[in-house]
């Protein structure tokens, strides 16, 4: 029987309480995939690091806290909420080392920010006052019901996990997301007011991320059980080919 890939989620952090937490939806996005989800530790150690990136077939990172302006050479603005140094640190160097070794990892919401900012490009800080629009980024509940459409462009390689769909509903929320786009990552989606909703990088095996949030509706909505099952399966071919050179 083929092993269940083991899949690392980042943790979500609550400074006011002191502790690491997680939503269920990542997890059981994961697993209804068939996958085994598990969170990482708070940790920029770099033989940790470097041992979780050996060990994990795959990697989700998740929302949570604004990517720090640092990250982009930005000064921080008024608009901009709390950050997680310690999250910045963490995600950015095991972002280098999943590229290193070429091993999936899937972003959701600060996921796809984090990604654009690691990888050289920057950031809106506060869509309401840097870019003002009818469309709602920041629904309230239910969290798994659609807030906009996206645009999903011809010919990607979303298009085609979407079967052919172009114009696709997602839920939202955030207040920041992609101003400029990184030089290494290649844009799958856009919403109707013109942000980057989706990005993958085509160099990697599978480096993907998306601004909305399928561990949200991924229970009611077969596009975003498609990037959950999409992720597992490369996180599983991942973990095979390796095990098949002793890697």
């Amino acid at each position: 029987m083929n092993k269940k890939p083991l899949i690392g989620v980042l943790p979500l952090v609550d400074s006011a309480r002191e502790c690491f937490w997680m939503l269920p939806g990542y997890f059981d996005g994961i697993a209804a995939a068939g996958g085994i989800p598990a969170m990482l530790p708070l940790t920029s150690d770099e033989k940790t690091l470097a041992q979780i990136a050996e060990t994990f077939d795959g990697f989700l990172f998740t929302g949570g806290h604004d990517v720090s302006p640092a990250l982009y050479g930005a000064p921080r603005g008024n608009t901009c909420e709390e950050c997680c140094d310690a999250r910045d640190a963490m995600e950015t160097r095991l972002l280098a080392l999943v590229r290193a070794l070429d091993k999936p990892a899937f972003g959701i919401c600060r996921g796809i920010q984090f990604f654009n900012a690691a990888l050289g490009g920057t950031l809106f800080q506060d869509l309401p006052t840097e870019h003002p629009s009818g469309v709602t980024h920041r629904q309230k509940p239910p969290y798994d019901a659609p807030a906009h459409t996206v645009n999903v462009v011809p010919a990607s390689a979303l298009h085609a996990l979407f079967g052919g769909d172009t114009v696709v509903p997602v839920n939202s929320r955030h207040h920041q997301a992609i101003r400029k786009v990184a030089p290494a990552l290649e844009v799958m989606a856009i919403s109707e007011d013109g942000l980057v909703e989706a990005v993958r990088m085509p160099q990697q095996r599978f480096v993907w991320a998306v601004q909305w949030h399928p561990e949200s509706s991924f229970r009611s909505d077969a596009h975003s059980m498609a990037l959950f099952r999409i992720f597992v399966e490369k996180c599983a071919e991942s973990a095979a080919a390796r095990a098949g050179t002793g890697a």
